[in-house]
This record gives C-alpha cells, structure tokens and sequence, in this order.
C-alpha cells in the first residue's frame, strides 16, 4: 500500500505540490490564531459552592450550612470529591468532578442539588455558585494606589467597587473582577442601651424603623393635561441627616423621638477578612481579573488592559492603577523560549544535513517538509482547540530531530540510486529515468520508513493514558508530537519523493570524497571490525554498560514535576490560628518591605486573608505575597536561579511562629484547588473529633521537622481558635419570659452587628449597621451588663440570664466528603519528594500513634506521583507490546522486532546517565522523555536492520546458495558500513536538535529540558550500539537462521 501511495504521488506531483501549499498556507493562518497561554490548564474540573452566613463562627457555619451542603452534593454524578470549608461568616464547598467532566454540567447538577438541600439551611441563608473559572483564572491583578494623598482607603474601594470593576467584567474572557483590600464604607448606627431603656424603646423597633425609612415605591401612573406622568414615593436613605431624623416614637410631651436621641450614626469601615500592602508602603485596594473556563489567556489578558487604558481617564487626579500580577509577561516568555528553540532546532537540522550531503539542493529537501509537517500539526492543534504553551510547542520541538529522519533516509537513498543508474547508462539521466530511479529509491525505503515513524507516534499512547494533573499537562505535547510526527510520516511518502525529484539533480558529490563522510567511516569502520571479531566480548561489553546504570538509578531521586520558573515567586507564610487583621497587616507590611529591598525584585504585593471571590478561600491567617521580578538581565547575577533567591529570601524573610512556604503562583492556585494542599507534600488526616485531629498533627509536625531536609512543617491548629461563649441559662431566662432565641437576637444584632439595610446612591451601594458602641462590648464586665428587653418591658442585664466564659474552638474546620480534616503542610529544601517521603512514613509510622477510627493521607504534589506511576507501569508494558506488533508488520517475522526492541534498554544506558549528570530527578517528565526515547530508539534499530536485510538479500541472489558464516559476518559489517551515513544523519539530527532546549534558559526550559535529557543521552547510545553491537547480534542470528534455510 505504501509503494502505491509513492507511486501515486510521483505521478500526480503537480497536484501534490498544490496541496503542500495550501497546507502551508492554512498551518501559518492557525500558527497566528492560536490561542496562547503559558502552561495547559491543569486544575480540575470544579464547581464552587459559595455562601455568606454573616457574623457566625465556624462551628455554627459548619453544623448549619456546610455539613447539609457537603452530605448533599456526595451524590452529585461523576463527583470525585466533595471539599468543605466553613471559616467565620464564610461556608466553601468545592465539588471536584471526574476528567472530561463538562464544566456547564457539572454546575447545572449542582444547581439541582442546591435547590433540593437550600429548605434544609437556615432562613436567609441563599448559597451561590462561584464564577466558571478554573484553577488558573487569576490572570492579571492590580493595586489603586494615590499618591497624592487626597484620597483614603474607602474611596479607593468604592472606585474599585463601582467604577471599575463592572466595566472590566464586560471585556470578552472575564469571569469575575473581585475587590480586595481598603474598606467598605458602612453607615454605622451605634445606639445607646441606657437611652433605649429611659424611652422605652426595644432594639427590633429601632432596626425596624431604619429598614421602613430606606425605600422607593411608586404610585403607578397619573393623567394631567393629556401628559403621563409615573408616580414615585422617594424614600432612599443617602446621609448621615437622613438616618439621624428617623423617628423612633413620640414622648410623653408627645415630641417624636429621633434616631439621633438614641443612636450615634457616623461613617466608618465593614467588618472585612482581607487587605492587601504594595511593597510594604501601606495598605492600597486592588482587583483580581478571573478569566473564564476555556478562554484565550493572552487575548482576555490584552482586551483587560485596554479597557484599563479606557478606565484611567475618569480616575481622580493622584489615583493610580499599577499591575503587581500578569500573567501576559509569563505567556510571552514561555512562547519566546519555545519558539527560539524551534527556530535554532531547523536551522541546526537543516546545517547538518547539508554538512552530511553536500548538496544544497538535497538540503531543501529537508527545508521545506519539515516546516511543512510541523504546520500541519498547527492545522489540527487549531482545529481540536489546543493553545499554543510550552507544551504544546515542546512537543514539536522535540519531535523535530526525530520529523526530518524518514526525508534524510530517503535522500541518501535517492543519491545511490541515481549514482548507481548514472554508471549504469554511462550518460546523464533522462527525465523519466530519473523519476523512475527516484520512485525505486523510494520504494526500496518507504514502508520501513513509514512504519519506523508510526512506532514513534504509537510511543506516546502511554502519555494519552495519564489522568487529573499529569494526563491535562503532558497531553498537548503528546497531541503535538503526535500530530508532528504523523505529518511527518505522510509527508515521507507523498511530498518527499517529489521534492526529491525536483531538487536532487546536477552533481552530487560521492559519499567516499565527503569530508564528514569520510571521518564518519575513518571513526566506524575500524570499531565495527573489532566488534565483529570479538563479538561475545561486545555483547558483555554492552550488558556491562546497561548494568552501570544500577548506580545513578540509586542516587537519582524522585519528584512528581520539576519546578516550572513562572518568573514571579508567591511568598504564603501561615500564622497561628486567631491572628486580628490588625496583627495580620503589621506582619503583612513587614514581610513585603524586607522582600522589596532584594534588587531583583520588581514589585511586591502581599495579601492577608481573601479577595472577594469564591475561588480565594483563603483565612486570615494565611498570608499571600506575589514577588513580581525583574527580567534576569536586570538581575546583579543573571545567572542566579530563582530557587537559589527563593533560599535567600528565606533567610531574610523570618518571624516568630511563622511558617513560610515559597512556590509560584499559578502552580499554588492549581494545587489549592484541586488537593486543597499548597506545599509539595501534604498529609491529610481524617476522623470525628477536632481535638484529637489536632493532636495528631501537632504529633506529626514535631516529627517531621526533626528531618534535616525539612524547611517547614505547619499541622492545621483544628481547636486554635479562641471563643468568647454566652452559656445561656434556660431556666432562668424563662422566669423572665426569655427564649434562649430572644437572648441569641441581642447577642447576635446589638453585640455583633447586623447589616439591617443599605442605601442607594447612584450606582453605588453601602450598608447600614446596628449595634452598641464600642467601649459597651469591648470587655467581660460591658458585655455582662447588656440589656435585653423582656415581654413585661423591663431590661435585665444579660449577666442575669447567661454566664461569659474564654474557650478555645476550631478556627476554621475542613472537611473532604463529609468528614473533618486536619493537615500538615510540608516544605522541603530539596525536590526528591519521592525519597523525602518514604524517610517521613517511616518516621511517622515509629513515633505517632493514630487511633482507631481516624486516616491519615499523603497529599499534595506525592499523591499525583503514586497515581501516575500506577498507571505507567500498566500503559508502558502495552505501549512496547504495541510497538512490537508494528515491527512486526514491518519485518514479517519474529527475530527482528525481537532485536528491534533491545535499543529499548540500549537508550536507558545513556538516558539514566545524562539525567544523572544534570541533577534531575526522576519525574513524570523524565519518564515522557524516556517513552520518547523508546520510538526513536526503536526507529534507528529499523534502519539498521532493514540495510542489513537488504544486502543480505542482493547477496543471497547472486550466490544463489547457502552463505558461509564468513559470508554473512562480511555482508552485514559492509552493510552497516555502507549505510552508516543515514544512521548517523538521522541520530545526530535528533540529539543535535535537541541541543537548544537542553541549552535554553528561559521560562518552561526546566520541564522541557527533563524531557529532552534522556532522548539526548539515550540516543548516543542507541546509536553507538545499533552501528557496534547490532551487527554483532544480527550476525549470529543470521547464522543460524542460514543453517535451516532451503535453497531452491
């Protein structure tokens, strides 16, 4: 079938050009509309359930809104996990779905759930579903800053409130634009107890008023003078005047009692759980952009700063918009690298084929179809909605030395035969003798050379197989290569002989008089000798090589992903549980001016507690400050790794009962999100009390930190907290006719506060708050003597129906599928989680006892470890069986695929070695590296076996007789001999392409880098022993095989 697609291509090669050129055409048109982002998406597929449950503590929130929603959403279809979180005010349910999961779906499920459970929930009580953004949605962020002064906190938030943050969330991508830092402003009526009881008056009547006096009706419609007119009763509370003239009663002396005789009203700041400080000069309000599931990151990212541009002009004078987080710059960078490596890679490529041939003309050969192939592969990546990211771009990188072997093999090819007819007619070649000896060059090598590159693109099967993180990262990269290398194998048997037939023609330098070729031969021909002479010493030879590789295999360690450098550091130190936000910004402000006199640092902007946001679950006690850097060329030591300033900051960045943690921002939010885990290694212990949660944890803190490669270990404080309890005594709150209810609506509303109503101004919106002043609820003996009106009328102090006791209770509680966690965050000064880890279980498992009826769980970047190994070593077994039965179809037997398949083990010698050299530790990466190498390796054991197969067969049909094992040892040393130029052409283009990116500095070179280490080194290897060992192995097979031929 594959001669017949040659032949038809070389007889139909005007048609066959016309149709490379449209593909040129639409490759280059996809490459340009493609959307672009950094790295794939790699968060689950998630539904966010958000509920405000104002001025409760998280016991209540958790008991009354968390727990009903949790137990209901565990029967949501293809849910994977349930995640609950319940923090003061705030409930967090996240529903993790099952991969390939449609996002819509999956929220109109839950939305079906929700209103089955929202009849259980308290009165008022109205769950949302956060914004359909994913893990990755935080794609740009900026700070409000006035420099002029004139402006304070609260205007910076109502300008972020009202006037920027509707219009943003109109621009094509946005999800949500959530508010963080400064204050709300918030009308705040604090009424005076005393006052209340000499008129009389009981609190519900004066929330009562408040929330009468705040409204606009209308009267429906008036006709005068043949004009309609609509009706309006304006009754909008819009200042401080308005609410003080509210009127509560009237006295005796029949004068109207006012909100004012009563009540201080004054303006002043909501109760907030989040602030935000620029670079440790004070606090400033921002905006976090949230981009929407699917969208184009570069593109929303683009049309926000725009709209940005269009905002600024409305701005007060002295007010600022200064980015701190975009991830525009990281795009930029990451598509940079890829697409310098990719430039150097063909030009590299095409310079060692001209090198090898000598023939300019030959060399266009391979110009023009690689560039060919790989837009081909942009065709379906536009199609199939694949981003262009370092990944997806990665994938044709490596695939490029590998893209250009089946043209190299068929031009080689194509040179002897068109030699070889030239000496046979004694005259240059007529048109159609050069076409014919053209197609039977290319029949001679084609099927093999299809089949070898179809291995290559079944290799990857394995990556196709990967689920939740590993599967969403390495998947575009395995499409791409795919693709790249499918295109390739088409390209081979179709274009190729075509070009080949065009530009191959005038004289063509014998491979005897070319340079290289000949230093080629001088360094081959005599290794091959020897190893044909002492052939069992080259076969111990080479199993002593393979078992060398029994040493780096000990000393490499384990990880489940290198560090991707996304040129910005998120700093997340934890405090203990209970921190005031008072304490939070003094720490906050710290931190964030230590980390900006670093010069590489560009800008530093550090959040306490969370953004306005369902997808930021962040307490209080959780500190986030986003490094931004400088370009590496403005850096004192541009050499310096990011890891290595990450350490120093460390040393620098230190408190008191402060864990710090230092990662990368887009690499946090997806493992939040997914694991709930923001180190590398996480342990999640589960079971039915807090206290002994706690226990547990604090145990398994202690212990870890005593191992020397710990940096931090922080357990969840699960009973840390601190509660100020009214024990409310029922009986003798019923000798005064009190319901433990009516005592609870003074705690909750004249103690705590309550947001009654809100005014309207414009299109701005601000609430009202009722209750005591301050210097009434700041101290045990104030508190005590709080008044509560009982039926009769008369006020006792709450000190009469209740006891005030100090307790310790949960500061947050988290929960997975309904049942209460705690959880150790773990930093590691190194990245062998792998090795670290399996110290730790062992430790743990001597010096903490867990009792019965609790769990504990590896979490964090070591459980995405144990579920990709799990699956590998299944798909990997197969994947080689795969490739087995393709050799097979290419050879027709069993004995060649057999040897085929030892430059399997061939690659590991060179691969395990060169990983060992630069460090790396073992990692999904370097296993696609290795499963890359697998098709390659196999691919060169193809062609040497099928030149051997065939001078072995001219040689056999000259003799027609049996061959002497002198014969066939001769025949297949000069067969390797002969051919060892494509062999080292195809070899040498796949490990000299790679040398850009294993030469790259830039954002996404340290995962593309492990990728391509073991193909480098694995290809050495595969290629010295496929030229030295093969023959030796493919001899002695032959020998035997010759004793049980029948020669007719």
């Amino acid at each position: 079938m594959i001669n017949q697609i040659i032949e038809k291509s070389i007889s139909n090669r005007i048609l066959v050009l016309i149709v490379a050129v449209l593909i040129a055409l639409g490759g280059y048109w996809s490459y340009k509309s493609m959307p672009l982002d950094a790295i794939p998406d790699l968060s689950d597929v998630q539904v966010i359930v958000f509920t405000k449950v104002p001025g409760q503590s998280p016991q209540v929130v958790e008991d009354q809104v968390t727990y009903p929603l949790t137990t209901a959403m565990l029967a949501v279809p293809h849910s994977k996990v349930v995640r609950g979180y319940s923090f003061f005010g705030l409930s967090f349910v996240y529903v993790i779905f099952e991969d390939g999961t449609d996002l819509y779906w999956a929220r109109s499920r839950v939305l079906e759930s929700l209103n089955y459970v929202s009849g259980k929930l308290p009165q008022g009580i109205t769950p949302t579903l956060g914004p359909d953004a994913t893990g990755v949605g935080w794609v740009y962020e900026y700070a409000l800053v006035d420099k002029s002064g004139q402006h304070d906190l609260a205007q910076l938030r109502s300008l972020q409130d009202w006037y920027l943050r509707y219009p943003l969330q109109t621009v094509k991508g946005v999800a949500e634009v959530a508010s963080i830092g400064g204050f709300i402003k918030q009308y705040q009526v604090e009424v005076d107890p005393n006052a209340l009881q000499a008129y009389g008056i009981p609190l519900a009547k004066v929330k009562q008023a408040i929330v009468r006096s705040n409204n606009d009706v209308g009267g429906r419609l008036i006709e005068m003078a043949e004009t309609e007119y609509m009706v309006r009763g304006l009754g909008y509370i819009s200042s401080i005047d308005d609410l003080n003239t509210i009127p509560l009663g009237v006295n005796n002396n029949g004068t109207p009692i006012r909100l004012k005789d009563v009540a201080h009203v004054h303006i002043g700041p909501e109760l907030r759980r989040g602030l935000v400080d620029l670079n440790g000069e004070g606090e400033v309000a921002g905006g976090v952009i949230i981009m929407r599931f699917g969208e184009n990151a570069q593109a929303t990212i683009k049309a926000v700063k725009d709209k940005l541009a269009e905002l600024k002009s409305g701005l007060p004078e002295g007010v600022e918009i200064i980015p701190v987080y975009d991830r525009g710059d990281l795009i930029g960078r990451a598509v940079k690298t890829l697409n310098t490596a990719l430039i150097q890679e063909l030009i590299i490529v095409s310079v060692l084929v001209g090198l090898f041939l000598l023939h300019l003309r030959s060399s266009l050969v391979i110009v023009i179809s690689l560039p060919l192939g790989i837009l081909t592969a942009f065709i379906i990546m536009r199609y199939q909605g694949i981003n262009a990211n370092i990944m997806s771009l990665g994938g044709i990188a490596i695939a490029i030395g590998d893209m250009v072997d089946g043209a190299i093999v068929m031009v080689e090819n194509a040179h002897k035969h068109l030699a070889d007819a030239r000496e046979k007619y004694q005259r240059e070649l007529t048109k159609q003798e050069r076409w014919q000896a053209v197609q039977d060059s290319s029949k001679e090598v084609g099927p093999a050379l299809f089949f070898s590159l179809l291995i290559i693109t079944v290799s990857f099967i394995p990556i196709f197989t990967m689920q939740a993180q590993e599967g969403r990262l390495f998947s575009p990269l395995a499409f791409t290569k795919s693709y790249a290398m499918g295109a390739a194998a088409i390209l081979t048997v179709t274009i190729v002989p075509v070009l080949i037939g065009y530009f191959i023609r005038g004289k063509i330098i014998p491979e005897h008089k070319n340079p290289a070729n000949r230093l080629l031969h001088f360094l081959h021909t005599p290794a091959l000798n020897l190893a044909m002479r002492f052939r069992t010493l080259s076969l111990i030879i080479a199993a002593l090589l393979l078992a060398s590789t029994y040493y780096p295999l000990s000393k490499i360690g384990s990880e489940f992903m290198p560090p991707l450098d996304e040129g910005d550091i998120l700093y997340m130190p934890t405090t203990f549980p209970g921190i005031s936000i008072t304490k939070a910004k003094e720490l906050l402000q710290q931190t964030d001016k230590l980390l900006k006199t670093f010069p590489e640092v560009e800008s530093v902007f550090g959040k306490a507690g969370r953004a306005e946001t369902a997808t930021d679950a962040a307490p209080l006690s959780m500190l986030e400050t986003t490094v931004r850097l400088k370009p590496k060329a403005d850096w004192p030591d541009p050499t310096k790794s990011t890891q290595t300033l990450m350490n120093e900051m460390d040393q620098v960045v230190r408190f008191p009962g402060v864990a710090n943690t230092w990662t990368m921002p887009i690499k946090t939010r997806i493992d939040m999100l997914s694991t709930g885990i923001k180190t590398p290694i996480g342990i999640k212990v589960s079971g039915p009390d807090l206290n002994v949660l706690q226990n547990i944890t604090s145990d398994i803190e202690q212990a870890i930190k005593t191992l020397p490669e710990t940096t931090s270990a922080f357990g969840d404080r699960s009973v840390g907290g601190y509660y100020l309890d009214f024990d409310i005594n029922r009986e003798t709150a019923a000798r005064y006719g009190l319901t433990v209810g009516d005592v609870q609506d003074v705690i909750q509303s004249a103690i705590g506060g309550m947001n009654i109503t809100e005014t309207v101004e414009g299109l701005e919106r601000y609430p009202v708050n009722l209750r005591y002043p301050r210097e009434l609820r700041d101290n045990l003996e104030s508190l005590n003597r709080v008044l509560i009106t009982t039926p009769s009328g008369n006020q006792v102090p709450l000190k009469m129906v209740s006891e005030l006791n100090f307790r310790r209770g949960p500061p947050s509680i988290k929960s997975e599928n309904a049942r209460p966690n705690a959880w150790v965050y773990i930093d590691i000064n190194n990245s062998d989680i792998g090795g670290f880890v399996k110290k730790a279980k062992q430790l743990i498992n001597e010096k903490v006892t867990i009792p019965a009826g609790y769990t504990l769980v590896w979490s964090g970047q070591f459980e995405y470890m144990q579920r990709a190994a799990t699956r590998l070593k299944i798909v990997v077994p197969i994947t080689l069986l795969l490739i087995f039965f393709l050799l097979y179809l290419t050879f027709g037997n069993i004995t060649e695929p057999t040897i085929v398949m030892l430059t399997v083990p061939f690659g590991l010698i060179g691969g395990i070695w060169l990983v060992y050299f630069y460090g790396f530790n073992l990692s999904v990466a370097v296993y696609v590296g290795f499963i890359a190498l697998a098709g390659t390796a196999a691919e060169t054991g193809v062609m040497v076996l099928n030149f051997i197969d065939i001078e072995i067969a001219k040689l056999r049909k000259q003799t027609q007789s049996l061959l002497s094992p002198d014969q066939i040892q001769q025949a297949v040393a000069e067969a390797t001999a002969l051919r060892v130029r494509p062999v080292a052409i195809t070899a040498f283009s796949t490990m000299i392409g790679l040398i850009p990116i294993m030469l790259s500095t830039g954002t996404g070179a340290d995962v593309t880098q492990r990728i391509a280490a073991p193909v480098l080194g694995g290809m050495l290897t595969v290629l010295l022993l496929s030229l030295l060992v093969f023959p030796v192995i493919y001899s002695l097979v032959l020998q035997l095989q010759e004793r049980k031929r029948i020669v007719p």
